[in-house]
């Protein structure tokens, strides 16, 4: 049978359905079959969810470290959490302008971060991450 001859016969039996006066609801089959399973079955009302724990620091990150005398120039000598290393050395950069302007993920070196990045006069921020640690006890 073709998809015509098919909406054809559906068609006929609407509106046969509405000429015996059972309206739409004639239209509607009964509902004969259900699934076997629920994607999310109810839970039993003594099963609460648990609720998410705040989120620890990482330790490591917070533990205090000692710049050396290169990196103390931008950072300043107190012992500080490598975080706050990061942090300073960033507004250092945006301060000074020493981002480079085409490429964000670049930092030009000055004469203070050039003793920092090896003598290098430009680095990447991972780059940068990898030469801060060696300043650092």
């Amino acid at each position: 049978m073709s998809i015509e001859c098919a909406n054809l016969r559906a068609g006929l039996a609407a509106s046969r359905s509405l000429e015996k006066g059972r309206g739409i609801a004639g239209l509607l089959r009964p509902v004969t079959h259900f699934p076997k399973f629920v994607s999310n079955p109810p839970q039993p009302n003594n099963i609460m969810p648990k609720a998410k724990s705040a989120r620890k620091p990482n330790a490591a990150l917070m533990k205090p470290v000692q710049p050396d005398d290169t990196l103390a120039k931008i950072v300043g000598s107190k012992p500080i959490p490598r975080s706050e290393v990061t942090k300073k050395i960033w507004d250092y950069i945006k301060k000074n302008k020493l981002q480079d302007a085409k490429k964000k993920t670049l930092i030009n070196a000055d004469d203070a971060l050039k003793a920092v990045f090896g003598g290098k006069k430009q680095v990447t921020m991972f780059e940068m991450t990898k030469h801060i640690s060696g300043h650092v006890n």
